[in-house]
């Protein structure tokens, strides 16, 4: 009898997955959005005629040297509110920051907030091209 109720237990456990829900599905709920290399996001562009290049480091980040032709609009700035200086949720958004990390996150909430062509491509720390500065 003991070792029906310890059968028992353990078959419980296992169906439960120990506790770990639906996160098998949480990759498939996430928000799309392409990733490449900076250099692939760099020949995309050559090929593209109409797309926004999206740089969301802070603005102190930006005025010290942005890719020529970004527009600025900090990580910290994108939430659930719609974003006047992207109002054409089909456009082609490059996305980058300094490192990678910010733009991943930054893509995420652009395709939760509806955006469909966000292509997240790195860090400017691995652009070796001209930098183009605010002036002061």
């Amino acid at each position: 009898m003991k070792k029906i109720w310890i059968m028992c237990i353990a078959l419980i456990i296992m169906l439960t997955g120990c506790g770990k829900g639906d996160s098998m599905n949480d990759a498939e709920n996430q928000p799309e959005f392409q990733q490449v290399s900076m250099q692939e996001g760099l020949d995309l562009m050559k090929e593209d005629s109409d797309y926004i290049l999206l740089d969301v480091r802070r603005a102190d980040e930006f005025e010290e040297g942005h890719i020529p032709g970004a527009i600025n609009i900090p990580n910290e700035s994108i939430g659930a509110e719609e974003i006047e200086e992207l109002p054409d949720k089909n456009q082609n958004i490059y996305v980058y920051c300094r490192s990678g990390n910010r733009s991943k996150q930054a893509s995420a909430r652009l395709a939760e907030l509806g955006y469909t062509n966000i292509i997240e491509f790195g860090g400017i720390n691995d652009y070796s091209g001209e930098i183009e500065k605010c002036r002061q």
